[in-house]
């Protein structure tokens, strides 16, 4: 493209599990969780020579409510550095609207990627993952781009530098969600007070010695980190499923499938999604659950 015109894939953000250690003092609850991308997204371009300023389209354009955090994205890096150069956006709104995935982070934080490669001699002078941070939880991650287990939180983040690419079907009924649907969630868990103390895992495996065991298994990196996910679990999917009505339907259906591995919610849902043993499996189960549900957004993907 021209050197005017830059692009970036602001790609889903999948929760593989996500635990609530408690309700911290700022309002904030404190997380640790999983976190990978798929490599589908919305697609977000900057055009140098625009006007500033954010333009949506695609088919979940009509699905935002309020200011877009690409918007917000936009301002707050014009206020931190008053003479970086800026440009016009545009959104191309693939991904769900409040799905789980991270959209609205993804495309903020793809729009702060976008503008340090436009503004080179900016890349040390603005901390970046500060502004990501003050956008949103879920900014920082989505600003890394790789994969990451996310504490505090969402700011705290330590890279998974062995993960391997997970063949994975994402799943969303496009069902009506409150637009309060991650306040409600959290309010429902009624999360017990954060103490500050860390806990360990629940289930006794770190993430340094799971990194180990994919080294020197014999079995491969899917299988090894499928049965690690297979002992963890999403916090929030027991309140969601109060809240949500038709996540049942599609956690039942990828669950029904022989070929699905690891079901789970991600992140606040409604998405879901399935851990399969290959990618051919995973358009497999993808391809049996649209042809059941041709309403659903359904994709099969990697995540990585």
């Amino acid at each position: 493209m021209s050197a005017q015109i830059l692009t970036e894939l602001a790609r889903a953000k999948v929760n593989l599990d996500l635990t609530v250690l408690g309700r911290r003092a700022d309002g904030f609850h404190e997380l640790d969780s999983l976190v990978a991308f798929a490599d589908v997204g919305d697609i977000v371009t900057l055009d140098l020579d625009g006007p500033a300023g954010v333009h949506v389209a695609g088919p979940f354009a009509d699905g935002i409510v309020g200011e877009n955090l690409a918007s917000r994205a936009l301002a707050l890096v014009a206020r931190a550095a008053p003479g970086i150069r800026l440009g016009h956006v545009r959104i191309d709104k693939q991904l769900p609207i409040a799905s789980g995935l991270g959209g609205g982070s993804a495309d903020a934080a793809a729009v702060l990627r976008l503008l340090e490669r436009a503004n080179p001699a900016y890349a040390d002078r603005l901390d970046w993952a500060a502004l990501a941070a003050q956008l949103g939880s879920d900014v920082p991650v989505c600003l890394a781009n790789h994969a990451c287990r996310m504490t505090g939180r969402g700011e705290v983040l330590a890279p998974l530098v062995d993960f391997p690419m997970l063949p994975t079907v994402l799943v969303n009924a496009q069902s009506d969600v409150p637009f309060d649907k991650t306040r409600r969630i959290f309010a429902e868990l009624a999360a017990s007070a954060w103490n500050g103390t860390p806990q360990p895992v629940r289930d006794g495996a770190t993430l340094d010695g799971e990194r180990r065991r994919i080294r020197d298994s014999s079995a491969s990196a899917v299988a090894v980190f499928v049965g690690y996910l297979g002992q963890r679990h999403n916090d929030l999917e027991a309140p969601a499923l109060t809240l949500i009505p038709s996540l049942e339907t599609v956690l039942a259906a990828l669950r029904h499938d022989r070929l699905s591995n690891i079901v789970r919610m991600s992140g606040a849902g409604p998405t879901c999604f399935a851990l399969c043993r290959s990618l051919d499996d995973a358009r497999a189960v993808a391809s049996r659950v649209a042809a059941r549900h041709p309403g659903w957004w359904v994709r099969a993907t990697q995540l990585g």
